[in-house]
């Protein structure tokens, strides 16, 4: 096949033009290199890459065009880089959306949407459901820009399915972590590995009892490529997630364990992080019952396998 894959150079888009390159895919990326690496993706020989935005309505046509699937990855990512530029993400990941989805029906080519689990907000359930009402914060604090940007997106993908029949599918990410992951923009795992293995203290933000699921990109990337692969699971949503909840605690003293560090923990309060009146959720965790049913999907790496290969990304490259 001809595919597609926006944001591409990044850190989960790169890993799923591996699987698809592998499969004999010849695979097309258009990135602007915001947020994503061309070092991530400069080893694979049949890949095209288009270093543009997805708001170039122009290239997104012709791309389109040439292709018979559209993985649609890009998307302004990381809380530092929402806090920072709330103005870019907004616009970014709507209208860049908007032009994917525009070109996509007009050459009827099935599109995947990758959202997030931050759509869920800040509601008080331990487990999320695909079908649950969300709960978002009010709009003077930058935080929930980034939810609210990602849950019109998942509307939009919606109605052209509705509206127009155009085949859609969306997959909403839970915490999607391993090797390429970068912390520039507040990703935790890398952010406290590399201070482990510095030894300098693990910055643990509020009381470190926040829990999370953190689930391998190569547990991920197959499920993408089978929810594309099936039409039955067009018009739907899915969660996409581990089912082991840590509290980042609990990473930050299993990262020093793992990685043989002295380092000890830091505790910032979120308004030293990120400015008075910034909400975090306290858990969030999915529910993968309708996952499981549709392609079978179990995550089947630990969160001790997926700290060893990120452990062993950052002593490699500091060789």
């Amino acid at each position: 096949m001809r595919v597609l894959v926006t944001g591409g150079a990044g850190f989960i888009g790169s890993h799923l033009c591996d699987a698809l390159v592998k499969r004999g895919d010849h695979v097309f990326v258009l990135d602007d290199l915001s947020t994503g690496r061309f070092e991530n993706i400069e080893h694979l020989d049949t890949l095209t890459c288009v270093i543009d935005t997805t708001m170039n309505q122009e290239i997104v046509r012709d791309l389109v065009r040439d292709v018979d699937v559209v993985y649609h990855l890009a998307a302004t990512v990381g809380v530092q880089l929402v806090i920072e530029r709330p103005v870019h993400t907004i616009v970014n990941n709507i209208r860049g959306t908007e032009v994917v989805l525009e070109e996509a029906c007009r050459y009827r080519r099935k599109l995947l949407l990758t959202s997030t689990s931050e759509v869920y907000g800040k509601g008080t359930r331990e487990i999320f459901n695909e079908n649950d009402d969300r709960v978002l914060g009010p709009t003077h604090r930058r935080r929930w820009a980034y939810a609210a940007s990602k849950a019109i997106d998942e509307f939009l993908a919606l109605a052209y399915w509705h509206e127009k029949r155009h085949p859609v599918v969306i997959a909403r990410l839970f915490n999607t972590v391993g090797p390429r992951q970068t912390g520039r923009y507040g990703m935790v795992i890398p952010n406290l590995v590399g201070q482990a293995l510095d030894g300098h203290p693990l910055t643990v933000f509020g009381d470190g009892k926040q829990s999370r699921c953190f689930t391998y990109v190569g547990d991920v990337v197959p499920a993408l490529i089978q929810l594309m692969d099936r039409s039955e699971v067009n018009g739907e949503v899915y969660n996409i997630g581990s089912n082991h909840s840590v509290t980042i605690k609990q990473l930050a003293q299993q990262i020093i364990s793992q990685s043989g560090s002295s380092a000890k923990i830091r505790y910032i309060p979120y308004d030293e992080a990120y400015g008075p009146g910034f909400e975090d959720m306290q858990h969030r965790a999915p529910c993968l019952e309708k996952i499981g049913k549709a392609i079978g999907y179990i995550p089947r790496t630990s969160l001790e396998e997926i700290l060893d290969s990120v452990i062993n990304e950052f002593q490699e490259k500091s060789t």
